[in-house]
């Protein structure tokens, strides 16, 4: 089972990294995983909040900081080092396979904490706007998957380390919305 698991895990990583190449994906990607390309969309929600919701935007900054904090402490300090999967860029198995479009790093890949991020931001947002703005939740979990899938094809992680990271943001962004709507019921 495990094993049947782990060469899907490789064949499907190796259908987005190899199998979607294009010049276009090669130029967008890598800005896409690059954590300064979201600075201008990070900055706008932080001015959106305090200016729209003064008081209580405070709040949501608040959520969005502990969002982020615990998803990429419990997937970076506490899941990483004790399942230690190597990256697959970093998998002699794999070396005459992989396509270097970014460096590779040398942490652990499972789970994504870019996934993790990227989606308990995006759930945060989602429980917390939707019910005055319903175009988020497409908007929110389009630009999780984006960054997600760019992780994958850029060869630093594998489908199911972006779908842990997925799950664990998705979690992490649920529960800290719950936490906020009892103490910031209606928005």
């Amino acid at each position: 089972m495990i094993e049947s698991l782990y060469n899907f895990d490789i064949a499907l990583f190796l259908k987005i990294h190899r199998g979607l190449s294009n010049a276009f994906f090669d130029w967008l990607m890598p800005l896409v995983r690059n954590k300064f390309f979201w600075s201008p969309l990070y900055l706008f929600i932080i001015i959106f909040c305090f200016k729209e919701y003064k008081k209580r935007g405070w709040y949501i900054i608040g959520g969005l900081l502990l969002t982020f904090a615990l998803g990429d402490t419990i997937s970076a300090r506490l899941i990483k080092p004790f399942v230690a999967r190597l990256r697959p860029c970093n998998d002699v198995n794999l070396a005459s396979e992989i396509i270097q479009r970014v460096p590779c790093g040398s942490g652990y890949s499972f789970p994504s904490a870019h996934a993790t991020n990227h989606f308990g931001i995006a759930i945060f947002l989602i429980m917390v706007f939707y019910p005055k703005w319903k175009p988020i939740l497409p908007v929110g979990l389009f630009w999780a998957f984006l960054v997600s899938f760019s992780q994958i094809y850029v060869g630093v992680h594998y489908p199911l380390d972006t779908i842990a990271g997925a799950v664990l943001g998705t979690t992490a962004g649920y529960v800290v919305s719950v936490f906020y709507k009892k103490l910031q019921p209606g928005l």
